[in-house]
């Protein structure tokens, strides 16, 4: 039996995870530095137009670029319409561009969220929540690696 996602929080943890989506929505957002981004795009159904606020997992100042996860792998409906067509918008750090973006492997997503983990020390337990991972290196052969789903977005070149 394949290994199963986590099921996506309620309570507490959702209401703190739309903290930022407030910030955007008051034109804020740029207090939130290149922690967080505002993801505009559109739905692969529907056809509307959504805005997702991200948590950024890895930012390059060098190229712009912002790395993003999604903890619940392939489910996510901001991902799945990320498959299905680019963003059409990226509002991160005071800044906002038309992405060319990067659908990651499932590799990349994990050292990518290694790393992450390493950097800002977030509660294990809410790690192991939404991922299902330490991401300390043990469970790097783990079938739940495969569920993994990552997005990096990067500004046009400027040309």
């Amino acid at each position: 039996m394949p290994p199963q996602q986590a099921a996506p929080p309620g309570g507490l943890l959702r209401w703190l995870l739309d903290l930022p989506r407030w910030l955007y929505r008051l034109r804020l957002g740029w207090l939130l530095g290149h922690r967080f981004l505002l993801l505009t795009h559109r739905g692969r159904r529907s056809g509307r137009v959504h805005r997702t606020v991200l948590e950024v997992a890895a930012f390059d100042p060098g190229t712009g670029e912002s790395i993003v996860a999604s903890g619940w792998g392939q489910r996510t409906q901001w991902y799945r319409n990320l498959e299905a067509a680019p963003a059409l918008e990226i509002e991160t750090g005071g800044r906002r561009y038309r992405p060319q973006q990067r659908l990651l492997t499932c590799n990349e997503v994990y050292d990518v969220m290694a790393a992450y983990v390493r950097r800002y020390h977030p509660p294990q337990r809410i790690v192991a929540r939404l991922f299902g991972l330490r991401f300390d290196g043990s469970d790097r052969g783990s079938e739940r690696v495969q569920l993994l789903r990552g997005v990096a977005f990067r500004p046009p070149d400027q040309r």
